[in-house]
C-alpha cells in the first residue's frame, strides 16, 4: 500500500474516533493485565461480566492470590479455558508480588516471563497502559493487515512488523484500537461491511461486499 493511502486511512479513523479505548473494563494497570490474559480466546463482554464481580472482590495480586486457583475459577468459569487461565493468574501473581513490589512491570521482556502472558497480551499492556506505540496483533487485526494491504504477513509477527512500519507515526499510539474496531464491526471476518466503510477507496481488497 502506498504510505499516504496508509497515511488517509489512519487519519479518516481519527477523525472518526479520537479517542479509541479498548472495550475491556479495568481501573489500574493490574486489572487489564487480568482482562487481557482471561480475553484471550473469549469476547471483551464475556470477560467484562465476569470481572465485574471479581475486581469487587479482587483487584490486586495479594488479593487474587489468597483467593486461590479453586476461588479464583468459580469467578471466571463463565470464560472459555478458565481452568488454565486460573493457574496461570495465580502464578503471575506470585511473581508479581515477589519480583516486581506488586507492579505490574513496563517492558517486554519481564511481560512475557508471566504465566499467561505472550507477545500479544505483553504489546496490549505497553500499548494501552504504558503508552508505548506497540501493535498487538489478533484475529482481526491480521486479518485487516491483510486483507485491507496494509501489512500482509503469513504470520503475526510479520503482520505486526508490516503495520509499525507502515503506520505513520503520529498514528502509531492508538492504531491498534483502530484496527481492532474496525475488524470487529465494520470489516468483520465473514461479510465485511464494504458499503459502510469509512476506507473502502483506499482498501485493497479484491472482493469488496456491495449493499
Amino acid at each position: 500500500m502506498k504510505p499516504e493511502h496508509s497515511a488517509e486511512i489512519f487519519r479518516r479513523w481519527q477523525a472518526a474516533s479520537p479517542n479509541p479505548r479498548t472495550e475491556l473494563h479495568y481501573a489500574s494497570v493490574f486489572e487489564l493485565l487480568v482482562a487481557v490474559i482471561l480475553s484471550a480466546q473469549a469476547t471483551d463482554k464475556s470477560v467484562n461480566k465476569a470481572t465485574e464481580k471479581l475486581f469487587l472482590v479482587a483487584n490486586t495480586p495479594e488479593a487474587i492470590l489468597a483467593l486461590g486457583e479453586e476461588g479464583l475459577r468459580d469467578y471466571i468459569k463463565t470464560i472459555g479455558l478458565y481452568n488454565a487461565k486460573a493457574k496461570n493468574i495465580i502464578g503471575t501473581c506470585k511473581i508479581l508480588i515477589e519480583q516486581h513490589q506488586s507492579q505490574v512491570p513496563a517492558n517486554r521482556a519481564e511481560l512475557e516471563a508471566l504465566p499467561g502472558v505472550g507477545r500479544k497480551t505483553a504489546n496490549v499492556i505497553l500499548n494501552t497502559a504504558f503508552h508505548q506505540p506497540t501493535m498487538a496483533v489478533d484475529t482481526h487485526i491480521f486479518r485487516l493487515g491483510n486483507r485491507t494491504g496494509l501489512a500482509p504477513g503469513k504470520n503475526v509477527l510479520e503482520v505486526e512488523k508490516g503495520l509499525l512500519n507502515n503506520i505513520p507515526p503520529d498514528y502509531l499510539q492508538d492504531a491498534h484500537h483502530w484496527l481492532i474496531l474496525h475488524g470487529r464491526y465494520v470489516c468483520t471476518a465473514r461479510k465485511p461491511k464494504c458499503p459502510s466503510c469509512l476506507i473502502a477507496d483506499l482498501c485493497e481488497y479484491k472482493d469488496k461486499t456491495a449493499a
